[in-house]
Order: structure tokens, then sequence, then C-alpha cells
């Protein structure tokens, strides 16, 4: 061992999803959207002034703050902005979980959330999903140092009734309770219905899913105006320009075209629902997908050798090596011609 290497802090990273770099592949493995962002996008990326990229950015993030606070009608001091919503999962986590109480999450959920547990030294529980893999909000009555879940889940895409958002926070008004909504919008009700009546929710959200703009990485959080500020004083503790200009501007521009986002989700959602009746039809078996994603297993197909199976075709899916999930794969909602190519696949596989 070198002298230094007993002082190096240690973790288990995150795995992300792969990103293959074959041409003529169908990827569907780590909820991307299939259709372009919408088109004033690329009218300001084609538009913008480059001098400007020697400037440092507005660290406030003003133009892309402003935008989501009259899309979300919320006062502007609710929203915090950052660099995909793991940036500001990541930035809450700092800010709110100080406690020696440890934090509550599911068992089975988004495998960050050890990650930024482990690599900030706060202690965490896990609840078990019950045996159709929902969430029982009587397991988070017990004492915490605060309490976190994806809604819909992932990888379940199981979309839980703001009945049930609101029991946990009923039962935990003194710790911050973070929904993690990435998908909220393949779904139903959003949290953000509940930040003006409990001052202790955080509603985070993403542009990577709904809005087709994963490799610009845009995340926001939404909540009372003390929780914003508690998470910018840390970001400014950090790193003042976390947001860059083209992020900035495109995403604000992306936030103002209501229809494109409105129909680009429709048509995954419809893609979704005619995909999961065939897949239905060949046997598989899977929670209601309320995501851009399918939780699916066949009984009497092996998940991993079927997986394998798919990846020798060129078509990505998620495989979890996980207890109690792995013979489930986890497929993203593509296009329609991309899951008719999946379909076909699978005719042949499980004929």
């Amino acid at each position: 061992m070198k002298l230094w290497e007993d002082k190096v802090r240690r973790t288990i990273p995150y795995t992300p999803g792969e990103q293959p770099q074959a041409a003529d592949l169908i990827k569907l493995n780590t909820n991307e959207n299939p259709y372009p962002p919408a088109p004033g996008v690329e009218k300001v990326k084609n538009a913008m002034d480059t001098d400007l990229l020697r400037l440092y950015p507005d660290p406030a993030a003003g133009v892309l703050v402003d935008a989501l606070a009259d899309f979300y009608h919320v006062d502007k001091n609710q929203v915090f902005v950052g660099v995909g919503s793991d940036d500001v999962l990541s930035v809450a986590f700092l800010t709110f979980f100080n406690s020696e109480k440890p934090v509550l999450f599911p068992d089975i959920t988004y495998s960050f959330y050890p990650v930024w547990a482990g690599i900030y030294r706060i202690p965490y529980e896990t609840c078990p999903l019950d045996e159709d893999f929902r969430i029982r909000p009587e397991d988070y009555y017990k004492d915490n140092g605060g309490i976190v879940f994806p809604n819909p889940n992932a990888p379940t895409a199981i979309y839980e009734s703001l009945d049930t958002v609101e029991d946990i926070l009923k039962h935990n008004r003194d710790v911050v309770v973070i929904v993690d909504e990435a998908y909220i919008d393949f779904a139903g009700k959003s949290a953000l219905e509940l930040i003006h009546k409990y001052d202790n929710l955080l509603v985070v959200q993403t542009f990577s899913k709904s809005r087709s703009m994963a490799g610009i990485r845009i995340g926001y959080a939404i909540g009372c105006p003390e929780l914003i500020q508690a998470m910018n004083d840390v970001k400014y503790s950090i790193n003042s320009y976390t947001m860059n200009l083209p992020s900035l501007l495109m995403g604000a521009e992306a936030v103002k075209d209501k229809d494109y986002f409105y129909d680009c989700v429709d048509r995954i959602k419809a893609t979704r629902e005619r995909t999961k009746k065939r897949l239905a039809a060949l046997g598989f078996e899977f929670p209601d997908s309320q995501a851009n994603f399918i939780f699916a297993r066949h009984p009497r197909y092996d998940g991993k050798a079927l997986f394998e199976a798919l990846r020798r075709e060129n078509i990505f899916v998620r495989y979890f090596n996980q207890p109690r999930i792995d013979q489930y794969l986890r497929i993203t909602v593509g296009t329609d011609e991309q899951m008719d190519v999946l379909i076909k696949f699978l005719e042949k596989y499980t004929a």
C-alpha cells in the first residue's frame, strides 16, 4: 500500500447504464427519450453568440429558474437547478441529511441513493417494498433522519398516489422528504400539488426523460423558499457556476414549448400502452408501468439469458443482478418502430 492510500475516501460507485457505440442498435436500456428536444432548442443553439462562452454564466441560472417558475406557477425562490437531477439530489443529500438517525428509502429503488449516502457518510436503512413492489407508508412512520423515494419508482415503474405520498409526509413533519419525480410526466399527479401544504417537501425533476435533453444535463428541485435557499448555500460553497450558458438558454426554450412537450409525452405513453398489451400477449408479467419504461419478466425464461439474447441482436435493455428483481428486464419505451423490432424478436424467442 502506498503511504497516502489509507487517507483516500473509499466508496462503491454507481453503475450507469451502458452506452453502446454501434450504429445499428436499438437502445432501450437508459430510459432516454426517443424523440428530439423541442424545435426551439435547436434554434437557440444555432443562434447562440459563442463569444459569450468566454464569460462565466449566471450563477443564479436566472433565465432557466424564471422559465420553470412560470411553467409550474411558483415563485422563483422556490426553484433550484443543477446539472441533471443527480446533481440536484446529491446537493439535497448533502444539505438535508445530516442527522445521526438513518435516512429511509425503498430496498428496490434508484441505486444512486446508497452511493450518495456512502460518500457523504449518511446512515441509512432500506424499507422493503411489498410483494407487488409497492411502498408501505407505515414503514416510514419510524424515527429517521430523512426520506427519499422515486415516484414513479425505478426500476419498477410503479406510481404511488398522492394519498400515499401525503401519508408519509404527515408522519414525518420533522425531516425533509424528497420525492424524486424523474418519470412523473408519464404518470399521474405530481407531489408539487403538496408543496404549499408541507414546508419539508422537496420535489425533484429532470429534463432527461420527458424533455429529451439527457445529454445537456438539467435537473431541478421545487420546494419552500427556505429549502431552496439552504441548497443554494451549499451549492455556492462548492461551485457557483454549475449551469453552463448553453444549458440555461436551451433549457429555458424547452420549457416554453408546452405543446411540443405534451405531444411528446402523449406519444410515449401511447407506445407504452401498446407495448404492454403485446408483451402481455406473449406471457410477460410486469407491474402497471406509469413511466417511460416497462419492468417485465417471463415466467418461463431466465431474465439474464433473455437479456444476453437481446444483446446479441443489438437490442439493449437493462438487467439488474439483484435479489428479488434478477428475473426482470427494464425496457425503455422507444419509437413504435423500435418496439416493433423488440416484439418481433420476443415472438420468436418465446414461440
